[in-house]
């Protein structure tokens, strides 16, 4: 009787390969396919076998991407097959990443799915210039949401997101920069609140600007920053040590 194979949906982290987890090297050494998106750092295919076959299934907001419907079908048609599959995501499979879907799709169709976490851009991003994302005296929680919505229905709720005193951290959010800073002081939250964009994070291409809500638009404009980007919206952004000399000036 034929066998079906496995899926591994494995978050590969935020781009450092160093960052990856010891369980996602050992999914990635087993896998007979591997699915990799855009955003993942291709050096951590060191770890894949010699025989793997690596297909690129690039998935970045704004760009043209491989359909996720095609996805789908090609990680279900692998594991019918009785092959090994590992779904490479960067950050976690399960934080913006589409992963709950996949699962759900595999698993409806009788393959047997296993999630293999990695550490999320909107944790490193921050990390990376040593803002945290709570502290006792400045923040009692975070929020991660994303920067639009699956529809005009579905946008985040920006004026409530104001009122909670906790840190935003907003995932694809640079292309609607501009309304999210305005809803969010229409919602009450001061324009001198302290922003860190951060690009790449992690990466030896890596980028950051610290600005103020008030002023998050413009310099965000001038500093050329795109995607992929991680917005941290916060007193915390008071902690970033890369650029001290800054908030100093900026939050004073």
């Amino acid at each position: 009787m034929h066998k079906t194979g496995k899926v591994f949906l494995v978050g590969a982290g935020p781009g450092d390969p160093d960052l990856l987890t010891l369980k996602a090297v050992k999914a990635i050494a087993l896998a007979d396919v591997i699915l990799i998106d855009d955003l993942v750092n291709p050096e951590v295919l060191q770890h894949a076998g010699p025989a793997a076959r690596v297909v690129q299934v690039g998935k970045r907001g704004g760009c043209q991407s491989t359909p996720q419907a095609f996805i789908e079908k090609l990680m279900l048609a692998e594991a019918l097959a009785g092959h090994c599959v590992v779904r490479l995501k960067g950050g976690d499979p399960f934080i913006f990443g589409r992963g709950g879907e996949e699962r759900q799709h595999l698993m409806a169709q009788g393959v047997v799915v296993e999630v293999v976490n990695g550490i999320s851009s909107g944790l490193a991003a921050p990390s990376s210039l040593g803002i945290p994302l709570t502290h006792r005296d400045w923040s009692q929680g975070v929020i991660f949401v994303t920067g639009h919505g699956k529809s005009a229905a579905t946008n985040p709720d920006w004026a409530a997101l104001a009122k909670t005193g906790l840190t935003l951290v907003i995932y694809m959010g640079v292309a609607h920069c501009h309304s999210i800073q305005q809803s969010l002081i229409a919602g009450g939250l001061p324009v001198t609140t302290p922003v860190a964009v951060i690009q790449s994070a992690t990466c030896s291409t890596q980028s950051q600007l610290i600005s103020t809500l008030g002023s998050l638009s413009q310099d965000l404009a001038s500093s050329g920053l795109g995607s992929p980007s991680v917005i941290v919206i916060g007193e915390v952004v008071r902690y970033a040590e890369l650029c001290h000399l800054i908030t100093e000036q900026k939050f004073a």
